[in-house]
């Protein structure tokens, strides 16, 4: 590549005999830049009879020009960089119809996902810009992140070495970046061989190109092998685009020199020039036409592809109108340059309150940083509204350049302190948990030196004491409360377990009981429906009659109402009875015996415990709840996070049964006040 770009110097240059004024002439006429003012006709009578300027103003108009000029040249290298880049593979122009999403407003798993349709949909060539943008902003949102989880993995006691954060979206990126990197190594690997040996190519039929001039046949004869060469060279193929302006600079230089050397025979060039500027005349209509083309890009592409068909497919002009055609070419050029900066004004308008309402995001979120609460609840709303607020940043769009860093450092340091804060409050409260173990542990130690305890009097309001304690102490780490817990329960229940069997010699009616619930419960694990609803649900209710007369069982026997219960829902499930519907059905027997009683003492009590079943139920929901809260950060599938939901329905199933009891306690009440009241009344019309 070296030795080709050395050759290309030598051959722009001419070689030692060539002029360098008329090197430098050429090339300003070339398609790249203006031609030469030099070379304009001198119009001396006008110029004589026009009045003479101040140094001031001829000084403000000539740096009015040289800005005006500057600007033209910069949109016009802007093109000509473009039209290099385009000229290595034709399937870099498909980069201009790929739409450039808003890839600052998108969450990271969202960049990997139009990385992801980039890489996998369109050629590896048309979207390394769409690349570099996503990567930009995935790599500021995943520091971030990493930094927000570094300071709370330091804020819970790890030491910041030792931090390691295994990120899935990250490990995807890394992934489909790698997998882009690939095809992009391997597709330039393939081209660069075609493209160096298309400059050679290239460079050897400039070579050719100026051997033209010094051989000796016939005029026709040499600009027969001219157009040859110029064939030849439309089909030479793409080059590298880093050679691609110098390499076409070079050959319409050498190109304009043999059109001079053809001065033998004008007819022969005069007929190429006439050719060459009604081509560019056609150009010239078009891009002064695209001044009314209403999509500013696709204008822009337009004009693009007009400067690069002006010089790759069109020869020169005659010198006295080179400077009239290529002024009305690159006037266009300036309108459209002039549009595109109007455009840019407005964008930046656009920036200018993107940047406002970014201010205010970073406003709100500090004034949260600083005002951070002592309530796990609370702080968890707070911890819901900054993230809301983040999303806010990134939606708001973008800002101005000049001041994206410094937007993004004041953002990412206000979230830092709101992080801080938050986290340590929780340290605090990591703090308070570990007391609150401690006091459990002493609490767990009684209980273990109770449950064997002999002295009931003593040991059964001791331990009735400490349950209650137990229940007043907050949380303790989630590492040690499954355990410490089902310790507590198991000294709790045995030392219970053992009372209820001490009494159980004075229970011999709940053990008799017991006997014929059992056989009733072999009988129930015998039966099978028969297909008959109506008579099927006769039958249960007739076992469940029958249960229930038996009346109470001893206390660690209990476990045989839950087996009934558990067939029953379950034959009342094949029969398309709810579980709900079940228990109100076994409900129903008692209260015909309530009603038969004629007790109010017993429905009064039965409300009682009904009333203290529904607070106890919304009290577990509650609790339940409250303790899920402390699960936020984790994920759904967590066993932990499993059992606390399952829990929380099924105390809400279990308190719409209680309702529905109650409902219907309330209709027996209601009802025997009715019939109080009726009967009363009619005493007194006997009266």
């Amino acid at each position: 590549m070296q030795e080709n770009e050395q050759k290309l110097q030598e051959t722009e240059g001419g070689g030692t005999e060539q002029n360098p004024e008329s090197e430098k002439t050429t090339i300003e006429e070339s398609p790249i830049s203006e031609p030469n003012a030099s070379e304009a006709p001198v119009q001396k009578d006008t110029e004589e009879t026009q009045p003479m300027e101040s140094p001031d103003e001829v000084t403000a108009e000539k740096a009015t020009a040289d800005e005006s000029t500057e600007e033209a040249e910069k949109v016009i290298e802007e093109i000509e960089e473009s039209n290099a880049e385009d000229a290595e593979d034709v399937e870099n122009e498909k980069r201009h119809h790929i739409p450039f999403l808003d890839y600052h407003s998108m969450s990271m798993e969202n960049l990997v996902g139009e990385l992801q349709r980039l890489v996998k949909n369109e050629k590896v060539q048309a979207i390394h810009k769409h690349v570099s943008s996503i990567k930009y902003e995935f790599d500021q949102k995943f520091q971030e992140f990493l930094e927000h989880k570094k300071e709370e993995f330091v804020a819970n006691g790890g030491n910041a070495i030792d931090f390691r954060y295994n990120s899935v979206a990250k490990r995807q990126f890394n992934e489909v970046f790698g997998e882009y990197r690939e095809k992009k190594d391997q597709y330039y690997k393939q081209l660069e061989q075609n493209l160096k040996s298309n400059l050679q190519r290239r460079l050897e039929i400039i070579e050719e190109l100026k051997g033209l001039m010094n051989v000796e046949e016939d005029i026709n004869t040499t600009y027969k092998n001219f157009k040859e060469l110029q064939e030849n060279w439309r089909n030479a193929g793409p080059v590298p685009r880093n050679n691609y302006n110098d390499v076409w600079r070079t050959y319409h230089h050498h190109m304009e020199i043999f059109y001079d050397f053809l001065h033998l025979n004008r007819e022969l060039r005069d007929l190429d020039f006439k050719h060459n500027l009604e081509e560019k005349l056609k150009l010239v209509e078009r891009a002064e036409a695209l001044a009314q083309e209403p999509d500013l890009n696709k204008a822009f592409r337009e004009l693009q592809t007009l400067h690069k068909i002006w010089k790759e497919d069109i020869g020169p002009v005659a010198k006295e109108q080179r400077e009239e055609v290529w002024e009305r070419f690159s006037n266009a050029t300036k309108a459209m340059h002039q549009r595109r900066q109007e455009y840019f004004q407005e964008q930046e308008k656009v920036y200018e309150k993107n940047l406002v309402k970014k201010q205010e995001v970073i406003t709100a979120i500090a004034q949260i940083a600083d005002n951070v609460t002592n309530n796990h609840r609370a702080l968890q709303q707070q911890i819901k509204e900054v993230e809301a607020l983040r999303d806010a940043f990134f939606k708001a769009g973008k800002v101005p350049q000049k001041v994206n860093e410094q937007t993004w450092s004041e953002f990412k340091e206000t979230v830092r302190k709101f992080n801080r804060n938050k986290n340590a409050f929780y340290k605090n409260q990591k703090k308070e948990q570990l007391e609150n173990l401690e006091k459990k542990k002493a609490l767990l130690a009684l209980a273990v030196s109770l449950k064997d305890s002999e002295d009931r009097e003593m040991a059964t309001p001791e331990m009735k004491r400490i349950q209650s304690e137990w229940k007043k102490i907050g949380h303790v780490p989630r590492k040690y409360s499954d355990k410490i817990w089902n310790e507590f329960k198991e000294a709790c229940n045995h030392y219970f377990n053992r009372l209820h069997a001490q009494k159980s010699e004075s229970q011999k009616e709940e053990y008799e009981n017991f006997e014929k619930k059992n056989s009733c419960l072999d009988r129930l694990k015998a039966f099978n429906l028969t297909g008959d609803s109506k008579k099927d649900l006769a039958t249960l209710k007739e076992f469940i009659a029958e249960w229930k007369q038996y009346g109470r069982v001893p206390y660690n026997k209990k476990h045989i109402n839950g087996k009934f219960n558990k067939i029953v829902d379950a034959l009342f499930r094949k029969l398309g009875v709810s579980r709900q519907e079940s228990e109100l059905l076994r409900y129903g027997d008692k209260m015909q015996e309530l009603a038969k009683s004629d007790d109010d003492y017993a429905i009064n009590s039965e409300r009682t415990f009904i009333r203290r079943k529904i607070d106890e139920s919304k009290s577990e929901i509650r609790q339940l709840e409250n303790n899920l809260q402390f699960f936020s950060n984790a994920s759904e599938d967590n066993p932990l996070v499993k059992e606390v939901v399952k829990n929380i329905n099924q105390h809400k199933e279990a308190l719409e049964t209680w309702q529905a009891k109650l409902k219907k306690l309330n209709i027996l009440k209601n009802n025997r006040n009715k019939e109080a009241e009726e009967s009363a009344q009619s005493s007194n019309e006997e009266e």
